[in-house]
């Protein structure tokens, strides 16, 4: 990997690519379209690999991408994990692949893992609430055992979801797998792990804090919601106690980093924090330094 930390404003440690090079996006036609709503995507919401990368570049910023491999729950294709991180190969001064892979897949899910992590997979993103999966069920706990052994950092959705958001039933998407501490479980027994709950994790706020606070093990990325309208408590929790425990991420394509980054400057933030939110932190986290 040849990211240039100097040369870099910050590392957006939440992208989502949303397209393959064939067209194929990464939720059918309903899901994506009420996520759009949802979210009043005004940027293309589809974006594909090469179209991040270049985005991201003209930004001088660095991104974590990966797609939500969750064919068993939606029933929809997921796009490929290892068609993301071997292509991002070609983009590796601005991009870092994560993989996902679909826990009900069981033992092949862990081999995939470990293909992904050989092919150059820097994390593994997980999103329980649209895979229909309970964190701290203990039949999903070898992914994790895993995930640690290759010391690969998981990123878990936490708190409310776009998905599905405002349809009937909301498509039988179900929050309360997002609730962080389900994943405070998962934490706990494996310290090995690196755990980032992403987002902020509503209605959950305060479990998330307290989580990242009790465990070395586990952070936080602000990704999702604009800075904006964050909960105060958040805000007090990455200017004091989690300083190094928070990291800048966008959930690009559904909120862009230019408005991410414009909001959080007009947040009450202290000077010496920002740098930590903005790239110090997630590039330790990254192996990066």
């Amino acid at each position: 990997m040849s990211i240039n930390l100097d040369a870099i404003d910050a590392i957006d440690a939440h992208v989502h690519i949303e397209s393959d090079a064939s067209g194929h996006h990464s939720l059918d036609d309903e899901l994506m379209a009420a996520s759009a709503k949802y979210f009043k995507s005004g940027s293309d919401r589809t974006p594909n690999l090469a179209a991040v990368a270049a985005y991201y570049r003209e930004r001088n910023l660095a991104a974590v991408v990966f797609t939500v491999d969750a064919h068993t729950a939606t029933g929809h294709p997921a796009l490929s994990s290892a068609e993301i991180v071997t292509r991002a190969a070609e983009y590796d001064d601005v991009l870092i692949p994560f993989a996902s892979v679909d826990p009900h897949d069981g033992p092949d899910a862990v081999a995939l893992l470990r293909d992904l992590a050989a092919c150059g997979a820097r994390g593994l993103k997980l999103h329980p609430s649209l895979q229909a999966f309970a964190p701290n069920d203990r039949d999903w706990y070898p992914l994790y055992e895993a995930a640690a052994e290759l010391g690969l950092p998981a990123v878990f959705h936490t708190g409310q979801t776009g998905i599905g958001a405002g349809l009937p039933g909301g498509r039988g998407i179900k929050l309360r797998y997002s609730d962080p501490m389900l994943i405070d479980d998962v934490a706990a027994d494996h310290p090995d792990l690196t755990v980032i709950l992403a987002h902020p994790s509503v209605p959950w706020q305060d479990a998330a804090i307290s989580i990242a606070t009790h465990k070395a093990n586990v952070y936080i990325d602000l990704s999702g919601w604009s800075p904006k309208y964050f909960p105060p408590q958040l805000v007090r929790a990455a200017n004091g106690l989690l300083r190094h425990k928070v990291i800048f991420g966008s959930d690009y394509p559904v909120i862009t980093p230019d408005r991410w980054l414009d909001d959080f400057a007009a947040l009450d933030i202290k000077p010496e924090v920002r740098p930590l939110i903005l790239k110090d932190t997630a590039a330790r986290l990254l192996g990066l330094t």
